[in-house]
């Protein structure tokens, strides 16, 4: 089958949710699960906007979606791209999807002159790990992700 990569349109917001929530499921964090279809659309139709959607199809419909945003590195000097969310639905994955999807980012982070392209994975998610593996990507053990979340960006702000 041929996949094709799209940018996202406002009609597919409910479509990406849905999709949103089968990974936040898979995931194992859908309690977490808080973004609506107005913050979709907000995020992604913005000027400029907060991030990049595109939504993948093959001939029988959507089967996934790429989420993924600009960063900066001050020691690359070159901006660079981080993905946030890639989703194969079930029924599609092992079929090549993966694969062109992120081949997609690399020529789009490549034609943009971009330096890095990155992103993480749940240490349990031993075959996205093997997959990235065969991709040639890098795991960066010598970093440690740390995060605010809202309530701890409320608890800096008031000191």
């Amino acid at each position: 089958m041929t996949l094709t990569i799209r940018p996202i349109t406002p009609a597919d917001i409910p479509q990406l949710l849905a999709m949103i929530r089968e990974l936040a499921t898979f995931e194992q964090l859908a309690d977490t699960l808080m973004a609506t279809p107005e913050q979709l659309h907000q995020a992604f139709f913005a000027s400029p906007p907060a991030a990049e959607a595109r939504v993948l199809e093959d001939e029988s419909g959507p089967v996934g979606f790429l989420v993924f945003y600009t960063t900066f590195s001050t020691f690359v000097g070159k901006p660079g791209l981080y993905l946030e969310d890639v989703y194969i639905t079930p029924e599609k994955r092992g079929q090549g999807y993966g694969q062109q999807a992120l081949q997609y980012l690399a020529q789009l982070a490549h034609g943009r002159g971009y330096g890095r392209l990155e992103w993480a994975v749940l240490n349990w998610n031993v075959e996205a790990i093997r997959f990235y593996d065969r991709l040639g990507a890098v795991p960066l053990s010598d970093w440690t992700t740390y995060r605010l979340d809202a309530s701890g960006i409320t608890s800096l702000v008031s000191g």
